[in-house]
């Protein structure tokens, strides 16, 4: 019999750390004040795809810590004042940072200029019908990566003190990585049946991945595109009707979220599922001891945490 206990309340992500990381070091002023621009970053993955575009010509402020929800992360008040003297404010948009926005556009109001790189990709919609509305979950699909850097260079090479061919010239290297990656991806994701190309996750975040690498999304844990949903029972039950359809037999746990939730559907419901956890939704840091002795490396950098996630996915489905 399925199980209609356990439902409220496990869906809570994680509370981010009220701090942040930023460049420092080379560049600095006599009074050991960084002469650099600096560019603040909503997340932790942009925060990367952003740093390895403009070198060390730039300093780099991330809001969102390692291994935090980017649904639900919030910053200091002071951190949120440093949003105000910033040359230019990168996020992702489409709905994504919901802690936050709010701070987002009190700085967009007092004139920092902002890039959103959700306005530069093929936006696709959830296909959840739990869910409305543009899916934010880009990064899933390095070639959304390539187009918010396409567009992001311009925008970096205005600012202040910026040389424009050394900014060329670490765009197109990371450009080159991106390709590579996604042929990497393409290649390796072949070798999964067409019958075990069905995913299940805790919340709605492969679109972009499954639109192409040809995947399905049979269904989620907690219903639509956020973190802060809560499941029911219905849920549960509509879940579990897809998942035996499909026969399907793994279920695909975010790391940065408690895996209890998931867990009762493996406990509980008469399923006889494997959980395997993924980097989705924020690296790991560089340290983090779990990260680096996991299967398919750490995820640290946003093209480990694409690496990582597909060999786990590809040794979980073969």
């Amino acid at each position: 019999m399925r199980a209609r206990r356990l439902v409220a309340g496990l869906a809570g992500g994680v509370l981010a750390v009220l701090a942040g990381c930023a460049g420092a070091g080379a560049g600095a002023g006599a009074d050991g004040v960084s002469e650099r621009p600096t560019i603040a970053v909503s997340t932790n993955i942009l925060g990367d795809v952003v740093q390895q575009v403009v070198g060390d010509q730039v300093d780099v402020l991330v809001l969102m810590p390692p291994g935090s929800d980017p649904h639900s992360f919030e910053v200091s008040a002071q951190r949120a004042a440093e949003l105000r003297d910033a040359e230019l404010i990168v996020s992702n948009g489409l709905g994504l940072e919901e802690g936050v926005q709010h701070h987002l556009d009190a700085a967009a109001a007092d004139g920092v200029p902002q890039f959103v790189a959700g306005d530069h990709v093929q936006v696709i919609a959830y296909t959840d019908d739990e869910m409305s509305g543009p899916d934010p979950h880009l990064w899933t699909d390095p070639q959304q990566v390539l187009r918010v850097v396409d567009a992001l260079e311009p925008v970096v090479a205005g600012l202040a003190d910026v040389d424009a061919g050394a900014l060329r010239s670490s765009a197109d290297a990371y450009r080159q990585e991106l390709r590579t990656l996604d042929a990497e991806l393409e290649q390796q994701f072949v070798g999964i049946p067409a019958d075990r190309r069905a995913l299940v996750t805790n919340h709605n975040v492969f679109g972009y991945l499954a639109q192409r690498y040809d995947f399905t999304v049979v269904g989620t844990v907690l219903p639509g595109g956020s973190t802060l949903a809560a499941p029911s029972a219905s849920d549960f039950d509509d879940l579990v009707t897809a998942m035996e359809t499909a026969g399907v037999d793994v279920v695909f746990a975010d790391a940065t979220q408690p895996e209890r939730l998931v867990q009762v559907l493996a406990d509980e419901v008469g399923l006889d599922v494997t959980i395997v956890s993924l980097f989705t939704e924020s690296l790991t840091a560089a340290t983090d001891v779990a990260a680096e002795s996991a299967p398919g490396g750490d995820a640290a950098t946003y093209l480990a945490m694409m690496r990582s996630n597909a060999d786990r996915i590809t040794s979980a489905l073969r």
